[in-house]
């Protein structure tokens, strides 16, 4: 558990580990640098010999993640960040996955969603994956990153997060992984995930722009990449980002946005979202607007449109 400032939600967090029905485990709380009350809410924790506390100055989320990796003796590494939480059963239930897999790399978990005081919003709507994901790995972040777990001998063949970078650590390495080892998943919502609590618009962009930067180059020149995705397929992951990235900066820079639509075309002309997207940035929002309520206006109550009605 990677922590910096999140005091206020870490007992939340450190409870979730405790009332796990799977007790064999140990968690390591590695505190960035943090400013806040984080260690002395950790420190009520300490009595359970299995919570660890190490803290350090303040060095980042890859290198605070790697040094829980590296301080950690389980065959199965779990991650939580200090602001989310588990259901009960989930060690329980994706530790046994790993028993008739000896090729898993990966498995995670559904994830429902919570606001800042912890009241649960919501459960994700996500398409889950299983097998060799490696396709579907080009183009989302599979596991969300608290419910993942991995087995240990990944980081060994793999290596660990790649600490040259701020953001989209968790991209990163799931590609890695997903060229080397299957993935697996339980069904069921068993990660609480607080939104609401953080603007996170402008690292989204950010982001985006270090997938196009450096994640896609740099994994896409590694050996045996392209040999095993296709040329198409690395094209589809480079249109896809370009228009995320274009429908997050509509508001702040229409010229840039439309560019990055261009850009999606050239690189994969035959993508059809990118250009239905293109047709919808190219429409005035008001007018979309307008054609809504039309067609609203135009239907009676049972459905039936004005022009045949009798």
């Amino acid at each position: 558990m990677a922590a910096y400032n999140y005091g206020q939600y870490i007992a939340q967090a450190i409870q979730s580990v405790v009332e796990q029905t799977y007790v064999d485990w140990e968690l390591i709380v590695v505190d960035d640098g943090s400013t806040d009350d984080t260690r002395e809410v950790v420190a009520r924790f300490l009595g359970d010999s299995r919570i660890h506390y190490h803290w350090q100055e303040n060095r980042g989320q890859p290198q605070t993640k790697n040094t829980g990796i590296n301080l950690s003796r389980g065959s199965l590494i779990a991650f939580l960040d200090a602001d989310d939480a588990w259901l009960p059963t989930k060690l329980e239930k994706q530790a046994a996955l790993f028993d008739d897999d000896s090729r898993l790399g990966v498995a995670y978990t559904g994830r429902s969603f919570m606001d800042p005081v912890g009241t649960v919003t919501g459960r994700e709507d996500r398409v889950m994956v299983r097998g060799d994901v490696l396709h579907e790995a080009l183009l989302r972040t599979i596991p969300p990153f608290s419910s993942s777990m991995v087995r240990r001998e990944v980081f060994d063949k793999v290596g660990l997060f790649d600490e040259t970078i701020p953001l989209a650590i968790d991209y990163e390495l799931w590609l890695r992984v997903a060229l080397e080892y299957r993935f697996d998943y339980v069904d069921e919502p068993l990660l609480l995930y607080r939104t609401g609590h953080a603007n996170l618009s402008r690292r989204s962009v950010e982001r985006r722009q270090l997938v196009l930067d450096y994640i896609l180059p740099k994994f896409c020149s590694m050996d045996g990449v392209e040999q095993r995705v296709g040329r198409s397929a690395i094209a589809l992951a480079y249109a896809d980002t370009y228009i995320n990235q274009a429908n997050e900066i509509r508001c702040q820079s229409f010229q840039k946005a439309f560019r990055l639509h261009l850009k999606a075309l050239y690189t994969c002309p035959g993508m059809w979202a990118a250009w239905r997207s293109l047709a919808r940035f190219c429409v005035p929002v008001s007018f979309r607007i307008a054609l809504k309520r039309f067609r609203q206006d135009t239907h009676h109550p049972d459905g039936t449109d004005l022009a045949t009605a009798t």
